[in-house]
Order: structure tokens, then sequence, then C-alpha cells
């Protein structure tokens, strides 16, 4: 189980070496065993999994070839799949039914839905550490945190209790995660892959994307999921975009003719040596391979954690609004409708969610709005400016998705600052809404260490060809 991947997975099906149910049966027994010490799962759905599973049987039967007919994943608890529980780790969803699939699930032809995983309550966290139900730990090591939000996807992903798995991103949500746990993780382009049926926490910046054990899984989940959704307004026509020029169809990239833009100023102080030496060790083996090295700079970098703060606390606080106790989830009776708002919001919120809460509804409100808000986005677009400036000279840009590597259970849940600063090498990518991949790159003492590299719009494709590379 530890060396199979989704294409290993087909040619087994393929030569009768296993059957889906076969397979199904030996990952959920995995995760009954293993997951007592790693809690990645909130939910196993182990009905759905061998009736799924056994219908993956039949379609083999038939010749049908979907890319992952019978591959067992897993789904972050925010994604909803009709008729499953979709909790987003949050009191005030405890006992939500999922009344439709999400599109990226209907796409899903042929998998094997092995369980929902936890995650940061409402994906608002670095750590897993914010879920109402669990803590989720880093299969490394049992006394550090798997990363979050998506950090019971990730953990699943590295501890074989799934081939792969879906997570989203919203500030750094899948790559930060996917680095501490040595797996790689895609942010796809905002647009690239439909929202439907995502539980929003931030409109402008969520995406959904792929966890998994190598390049080429993550490849084929990301291409299985992107396209355009006539459900999702904001969603675009994914092979439009990678008709021409897409190194899919000449995965021999000619490394020696890339420009690579290393950022100087996520090369600061404070970032731990290990994960330096290990970014810096992986740019020294592109560039041996021929790649041109240029460093570049990206000013307004220094006020993306800001920026991104105020901007995803603001569209928070609009898209929690509907958690009310009217129509789901948690509803605390009472006399008032004012007093059934606060107690069902008191009770089923988190520290960390009223949190952002309450920035949001600050940053919003009449006087502060230009002077917070608004502000905010003008910079956001400076940020952009940044980037489109460097792309105009350099192909990928290479930097640390964090500054340390994963860090203690404990260590920083007391300290909102300190955990948001983790997320400040990949929050620029969501705030202008680039295709960004964390693989992993070596280790810092025991830990995993993973390497961001950033693309222009629509080129995940090429990304991902440029890191099966090296």
């Amino acid at each position: 189980m530890k060396n199979l991947t989704i294409k290993k997975i087909n040619e087994g099906l393929k030569k009768k070496k296993f059957s889906a149910v076969e397979l199904a049966k030996e990952y959920l027994k995995r995760i009954k065993k293993e997951d007592k010490k790693i809690c990645s799962f909130v939910t196993i759905t182990e009905d759905l999994a061998l009736k799924q599973a056994k219908e993956a049987d039949g379609l083999i039967k038939k010749d049908n070839n979907f890319p992952l007919l019978g591959v067992p994943i897993a789904i972050k608890d925010n994604i909803l799949i009709k008729g499953e529980k979709c909790t987003c780790s949050s009191k005030i969803l405890e006992d939500y039914t999922a009344p439709y699939n999400a599109t990226v699930i209907e796409r899903l032809k042929g998998a094997v839905i092995l369980g929902k995983t936890n995650l940061d309550e409402f994906a608002m966290g670095g750590s897993t550490e914010n879920s109402a139900f669990l803590t989720t730990k880093n299969p490394y090591d049992l006394k550090r945190v798997p990363g979050g939000s998506s950090g019971g996807s990730a953990a699943a992903v590295a501890a074989d209790m799934c081939v792969a798995a879906l997570g989203s991103d919203t500030g750094g949500s899948i790559r930060q995660p996917a680095s501490f746990c040595g797996v790689v993780g895609l942010k796809p382009t905002y647009g690239a892959v439909s929202r439907y049926g995502l539980v929003a926490f931030a409109s402008s910046l969520d995406q959904i994307g792929p966890i998994t054990k190598n390049v080429e899984d993550a490849q084929i989940l990301f291409n299985v999921i992107a396209g355009k959704d006539e459900r999702d307004s904001t969603s675009i026509d994914f092979k439009i975009h990678t008709r021409r020029g897409s190194s899919a169809s000449n995965p021999k990239s000619k490394i020696q003719n890339l420009r690579i833009g290393v950022p100087k100023e996520y090369f600061v102080k404070g970032i731990d040596k290990g994960v330096k030496k290990v970014v810096e060790d992986a740019i020294k083996r592109i560039e041996k391979k021929g790649a041109k090295i240029e460093e570049i700079s990206l000013p307004h970098t220094k006020y993306a954690i800001p920026t991104y703060y105020l901007i995803a606390t603001c569209e928070a606080s609009a898209n929690l609004a509907r958690f009310d106790g009217i129509k789901y989830g948690l509803s605390k009776t009472e006399d008032s409708l004012i007093d059934v708002y606060l107690k069902t919001k008191a009770q089923g919120f988190g520290p960390e969610v009223k949190r952002r809460i309450m920035l949001g509804t600050y940053a919003l409100s009449a006087g502060y709005y230009n002077a917070f808000y608004l502000k905010a986005q003008k910079v956001r677009t400076l940020i952009k400016q940044d980037f489109d400036k460097a792309f105009s000279k350099v192909d990928f840009i290479f930097t640390p998705v964090a500054p340390t590597p994963a860090f203690k259970i404990g260590e920083k849940i007391n300290d909102p600052l300190a955990m948001y600063l983790s997320d400040i090498f990949t929050v620029c990518a969501n705030l202008v809404g680039l295709p960004a991949v964390s693989v992993p790159a070596g280790f810092s003492g025991k830990l995993p260490v993973g390497l961001q590299v950033i693309g222009k719009p629509f080129q995940e494709n090429k990304i991902l060809e440029l890191c099966k590379s090296f």
C-alpha cells in the first residue's frame, strides 16, 4: 500500500491483481488501525466506499477507462458529498448532512471515497488544532502538527490511509500541510476548479486542489476536477487556456531554456536554517540541469499578511453570517430572534472563527471600510502588479512554502500572530489567483520541507511537468 499510486492501481485493476472492493477493504482496515493515533478522519464513509468500489469493479468489466477508477481517496470535510455529513470541523454543523454533491465530487467518476478529513474549523487555521473534534498529528512526528487547514487530508495521504485527497486552499491550506507532511499539494489558478459545493470561507481566495504522493498523481487528479462549471460563475473553461503551449504535450521539459525567479523578499531573517538550505539546494539542482536563476523582487510581499487577513476576514464575516440558527445546523431555541442568533453563534463557533468574524465585521463597519477593506484591495492590486512584472522576465518562481518545518502541537495555538505568519510565503498566490504547488524537496532534520513553485495563470500542467523533471 505504501507504494500504490493512481497509475499502479489502474494497472493492478486491469491485470486483475486485485479488485476495487478488495482495495477499499484494505484501506478501510488500515484507517481503523492507524487513524487512532493520527486522527485524520472526521467521518469514515465505509458504506459509500464499498458501494462505489462495487460499482467500479462493474465498470472495469465493461472496459470503462476513467482515470480514477477504483482509486481510494479522501475528501476534506468542507466539500459536500450528498447524503454524508459535512461538519467543517465545527460544532455548528456537527449534525449537518449534505443535500447535494459538490461539482468536484461529481467529476471523480469511478473513485472510491473512504471518508471526510479533519480541518481547522471552517478552514481557518494553519495547524488543524482549531478543529472542534480532533487534533490531527503529523505522521512524521506525532508530537507535531500536520499543518492546516487541510491537515487531515495531507496526513491521510502521508500515512498511506488513502492514495490521494482533496483539500481547499485559501491562503496556503493545501501547500503548507503538504510541505509539513512530505507530500505534493497543488493550489490551482483561481477559477480553474469549481467551488460549487465547497463551504465558503473567503470567496475571492478559496480554491479546491489535490494532495497526492507524487507529482504525476497530482496532475491526474487536477485534470479530472478542473474545468468550467455553470454553477460557479467564477470558473473558467480550463481547456481553452491549456490547449496551446502546455508542456503536458511535451513531457520532456527543456529545463535549459527556463528562467527561474527567486524573490529576495522570501529569504528573510527568521526563516529556519534547515528550510533555507533545502530550498537553496533545490534551486541549485535545477540550475545544474541548465535553468537560468534570476533574483527578482516582489516588494509588496511585506504587506501580504495584513492584506490577506483583512480581505479573508471580511469575506468570512459575510459568508458565515448564514449560520444563524435558522436554516443550517445548530439552532438554539430562545424567546427572541436576536437571542437565537447570539446563542447559536456563541455556542457553535470556536475561538478562531469568532476572532476572524469580529475582525472582518469591524473592518467592514461604517467609517472603517475605506481605511481597511478598500485599502487592502488596493494593496492586493500592487501585489498582482509585482507578479506581473516578475513573470515578464521569468517562467516560474521558486520560494519556500513555510518559514519553518512542522512545529509542535500547542506551540502557536495561543499566539494567533505567530500562527498567521506561517502563511507568509503562501498567501500571495491566493491574493493574485496564481497556481502554486508544494513539492517535497528534502528534510530539515527528520522533518519534510517543501519547495513552492509558482507559475503563470492556468499553467498547472507546466508547473507539474517541471516538478516531475527534478
